[in-house]
């Protein structure tokens, strides 16, 4: 486990487009070729894609927390979880350890398989977990209005796991304002890329 921080991409970074599976979800039960497109999302509703998987220590430590902000944000946010873990090392981070985590947890939101990691690069992904929180600018473009952590809780440190800097944001970007501060890094577990297919920043990260 290599302790990683968070890229910070570059505030106003339009949401990528996308098409991936999902392996879990209510589509995803529906039917097992399901796939989920950037375009299908709502347009006047934020989104927060969270780059996370089945295996990390740092994951499931804010699992119970993600849990809750799919209970108090569910309906005015679109929640993705994605994981971009290459299979080829960690296979647990496969679609059937997803959806064995979500069902665990009781997770609704759509979970996305990244098996090619190209949505990881797009958003300069280099931990897990990782959030992004896009919303729709003046022309009706989601970009990007906060990424970074959760909140100040890591494994074993004490500090309450509450989600109040990702909270902030949401409801500051829910409420029409502009977000204000410094935005913190998240920290956890590297992304696990493909072999001989890591990005340039990864060095630089890992």
């Amino acid at each position: 486990m290599v302790l990683t921080p968070s890229t910070m991409l570059p505030l106003g970074h339009p949401l990528p487009t996308f098409r991936l599976p999902k392996v879990s979800g209510a589509l995803a039960q529906q039917s097992p070729d399901a796939t989920l497109e950037s375009d299908d999302l709502p347009k006047k509703r934020p989104v927060l894609v969270m780059l996370i998987c089945s295996h990390c220590p740092f994951v499931k430590h804010v699992e119970p927390e993600l849990s809750r902000l799919e209970g108090d944000y569910g309906q005015r946010v679109s929640l993705l979880a994605v994981s971009s873990n290459s299979v080829i090392t960690h296979p647990q981070d496969g679609p059937e350890g997803l959806r064995q985590q979500a069902e665990r947890m009781g997770w609704t939101f759509p979970y996305l398989f990244d098996e090619q990691q190209s949505l990881a690069r797009d958003l300069r992904g280099a931990c897990t977990p990782e959030f992004y929180l896009f919303a729709p600018d003046s022309n009706a473009q989601q970009t990007l209005r906060y990424r970074g952590q959760l909140d100040r809780s890591r494994p074993g440190n004490g500090a309450d796991l509450d989600g109040c800097d990702l909270r902030k944001a949401m409801d500051t970007v829910l409420a029409g304002q502009p977000l204000e501060g410094q935005q913190h890094a998240s920290i956890g577990c590297n992304i696990k890329w493909h072999p001989g297919q890591e990005p340039p920043w990864f060095g630089s990260q890992a």
